[in-house]
Parts: structure tokens; C-alpha cells; sequence
């Protein structure tokens, strides 16, 4: 669908634009609608197109991981083409027609670099926590004059800011930047 025609869709709904929340891509079968924001997938799955009955599927980036990503493009005969990919333990198969390979590839290079971040992110997280579990192993017990009371207090204080401050800094909210680079 074309940005014009957001609003004529029931995902729009669902858009948290109190906390800036945006659409960048969205595709609209006869019974679904997948809706790529700058912070989650949005799915409306309608099941068959002869009932009313609508189920909304909220999947955030910064909870859900995107993998597997694949492009399938359409033979000579096909007159769909596809993406794949999964997003936490969701597959998604979404087809589309061929005259959208353009924006379809827009939207493929998109979920492959979140992806990428999801991933360089998940390793950093680990990185800090590994370090922060060397770090106490290798630190002696204080011959100082706190109390061990004080020492717990201060170890798990300091330790409670490290992890947020990574936790912060690698589990990525908003990719506005990763969809405005792709999706023209």
C-alpha cells in the first residue's frame, strides 16, 4: 500500500503515535494486513475473507528478534513473489505480487539490517554480562572497613547500573533510521 492509503487500514489503529510510532511498510492481502512500524510488526490476521473476525498480533523489535530472512522472486510463469522470515517464534510466508519486487526488495534489505543490529546487540548484552561475571569472580574479598552489608549494598548497586546502562544501549527501540535508509 502506498503511505496515502495508511489510514484507510485497521493497523493504523493500532499505531502508537503517542510514543511516535510510525508505519514504513505495510502489505494488505484480501484477509490480512502486515504493518512494518520504526518499532514492531503489526499483523492483522483475519483467518478467511468471509468473516469479520480479526486477530491482532503485536511483535516489538526490541522483544522479538528477526531471522531467516529470504526473498523468494517469481519465475516467469509465478505471478507472486514472497518474504520470508521469522520474527521471535513466529514464521511469517507473506506473498505479493511481482509488480511490488522493488518495494519488496526495500523492505527485505530493512528487516536484513534490524536483523543484523538484533544480532551485534544480543552479542554486546552478553559481552557486558560476561564481563561483569569476570570481573566479580576476580575481585578479592575487601580487607576494608565496610561492613559486608555495605559491600553488598555498592557491589549490586554498581552492578545494577551496569547492566541497565548496556541494556540501554544495546536493545534497540526504534529503527527509524534503518527504515527511512531502505524504504523509499
Amino acid at each position: 500500500m502506498k503511505p496515502q492509503d495508511y489510514d484507510q487500514v485497521e493497523s493504523d489503529d493500532f499505531i502508537l503515535q503517542e510514543e511516535k510510532e510510525k508505519i514504513f511498510f505495510l502489505i494488505k492481502s484480501k484477509t490480512d494486513e502486515y504493518c512494518f512500524t520504526n518499532k514492531a510488526l503489526i499483523h492483522v490476521d483475519g483467518k478467511s475473507a468471509v468473516s469479520k473476525k480479526r486477530t491482532l498480533k503485536r511483535l516489538d523489535y526490541k522483544k522479538y528478534s528477526i531471522q531467516n530472512v529470504i526473498l523468494e522472486t517469481a519465475g516467469t510463469i509465478d505471478l507472486d513473489i514472497e518474504i520470508k522470515f521469522a520474527i521471535g517464534s513466529y514464521q511469517y510466508s507473506i506473498d505479493v505480487h511481482k509488480k511490488h519486487l522493488e518495494e519488496l526488495k526495500d523492505l527485505y534489505k530493512a528487516l536484513i539490517k534490524i536483523s543484523s543490529i538484533q544480532e551485534t546487540n544480543a552479542q554486546y548484552l552478553k559481552y557486558a554480562q560476561s564481563s561483569l561475571e569476570i570481573t566479580s569472580k576476580s575481585v578479592n574479598r575487601s580487607s576494608g572497613s565496610n561492613t559486608l552489608e555495605q559491600e553488598f549494598k555498592t557491589i549490586n548497586e554498581y552492578t545494577f547500573k551496569w547492566l541497565t546502562h548496556f541494556h540501554e544501549t544495546y536493545n534497540t527501540q526504534d529503527f527509524t533510521s534503518v527504515f527511512e535508509t531502505f524504504i523509499k
